[in-house]
């Protein structure tokens, strides 16, 4: 019997707070490729910034004592958006990343309790709007069965279902790690999309 999704967004929201952000974080890694690529193909953009940032929230969440200004990461992330008046699909789906993670820093700054809902959202509505583009002009009903049925939605649904049950459990800078290393996903973005093989 498949968890019905109000349980999954249950389950997130009462997690306590840094294993929300690790699970942020594991998504967030996860769409990094997604704004390399559109960086690489535009020259727009600066994906060092972003992992810098990144790399930066998993300090904090090995070592909660660590002294980082966020608030000044949170004006570093801002500048690496995608120009506003660029509407391609690239473009948006490098807006998610940085988008995702200045959702993380907020949770990092002061009371933010719906961002890992909307990271969550965020992660998945890109897969949606990635099956939307490739699939071309089909009615709403059989789009929404391609959607539910695609291989790149149920790796997303599987991806986070994994993630939650990561994150469940006692976060040890050792189950930190593991997270981490789960988020990259071997380089691969929710998309599909890799960098280090050639964008295949």
């Amino acid at each position: 019997m498949v968890a019905k999704p109000t349980g999954f967004y249950q389950r997130l929201q009462l997690l306590p707070l840094p294993a929300q952000q690790a699970f942020m974080a594991a998504l967030c890694e996860r769409l990094l490729p997604n704004y390399a690529l559109y960086e690489q193909t535009t020259g727009h953009g600066d994906g060092h910034t972003l992992r810098t940032v990144l790399s930066l929230v998993w300090e904090r969440l090995s070592v909660p004592n660590a002294s980082i200004d966020f608030a000044r990461q949170a004006e570093k992330l801002a500048e690496c958006e995608p120009p506003a008046n660029d509407d391609s699909f690239g473009a948006r789906r490098a807006l998610d990343a940085v988008v995702s993670i200045s959702a993380l820093l907020d949770t990092l700054q002061g009371e933010s309790p719906e961002a890992v809902l909307d990271v969550s959202r965020t992660s998945r509505a890109g897969v949606r709007a990635f099956i939307e583009l490739t699939e071309g002009e089909v009615d709403a009903q059989a789009l929404a069965l391609i959607i539910r049925d695609h291989p790149l939605m149920a790796d997303e649904n599987d991806f986070q279902d994994a993630v939650l049950e990561a994150v469940s459990e006692p976060l040890t800078k050792a189950a930190l790690k593991e997270i981490r290393l789960l988020g990259r996903n071997n380089g691969i973005s929710n998309l599909g999309h890799s960098l280090e093989e050639g964008d295949e």
